[in-house]
């Protein structure tokens, strides 16, 4: 990999209680690189991305991100979050907020913009995922598919430098998948540095730049999307992606 890494996770170990989650877990991620994170239930990638931006705390560890150590105490970690993206499986929209108020709000009171500068940046964002024309809805009046895509420009307004997706269409009915998976795409060609966990495996063949399969809080192989989903190294890998292409 070129450069320095953007994204340094360095032996991260996370208990919760005696459960051991993460055991030691390294990950580097290069500027503009998409790297999808897959691997069974329970295995530990939802909990490794919210180390990445500190919702969780590692146990032990480092982890680096755009030159900001997120562990260091002195770090201000709002100001931090706002170069670290992250869109959940649920939406986390303010029901009573129109489709803008959610987007403006993180950029008036985290970035200190003035009402008429958020709006302008936010009415951007919602361009970019193509939802200039719902404004000035509420979530309730807008899909699964569109609330996720709310969530994203309400991400992407911030012009983090990262962007995590933790599940981002698991919450979604099939037919509405697609319109966020192309709002991701078009993150992509854009140049966003992403991490993606998902179930999304077609897309992960098309998209990502490496795929890293975890097991039992471990990473247990990592390459490009042809290796891994033809020509696994280790047995582990071998079982979950023959086990995923039978359904």
């Amino acid at each position: 990999m070129s450069s320095k890494p953007i994204v340094e996770a360095r032996g991260i170990h996370k208990h919760f209680g005696a459960v051991h989650v993460l055991k030691g877990v390294d990950l580097r991620v290069a500027e503009r690189e998409l790297v999808f994170i897959i691997g069974p239930s329970g295995s530990g990638k939802s909990t490794l991305l919210r180390c990445l931006n500190r919702l969780e705390a590692p146990s032990s560890g480092s982890v680096v991100v755009d030159g900001i150590d997120m562990l260091d105490p002195k770090t201000d970690i709002n100001h931090a979050r706002q170069r670290i993206g992250m869109v959940f499986q649920s939406f986390n929209l303010y029901p009573h907020m129109t489709a803008l108020g959610n987007v403006t709000l993180a950029l008036r009171k985290v970035a200190g913009k003035s009402r008429t500068e958020a709006e302008a940046i936010g009415r951007a964002a919602l361009d970019r995922v193509g939802l200039a024309d719902r404004a000035e809805h509420t979530p309730g009046q807008l899909s699964g598919g569109q609330q996720q895509r709310v969530a994203i420009a309400r991400a992407i307004a911030l012009e983090p430098r990262v962007m995590l997706f933790d599940e981002p269409t698991s919450a979604l009915d099939p037919e509405l998948v697609g319109s966020v998976l192309e709002v991701m795409r078009s993150l992509r060609e854009s140049g966003m540095t992403m991490v993606v966990v998902s179930h999304e495996m077609g897309f992960a063949r098309a998209a990502a730049d490496r795929v890293v399969f975890m097991d039992h809080g471990q990473i247990v192989e990592q390459g490009a999307p042809a290796e891994i989903f033809e020509a696994p190294k280790e047995e582990r890998t071998r079982a979950f992606i023959g086990q995923i292409q039978r359904h």
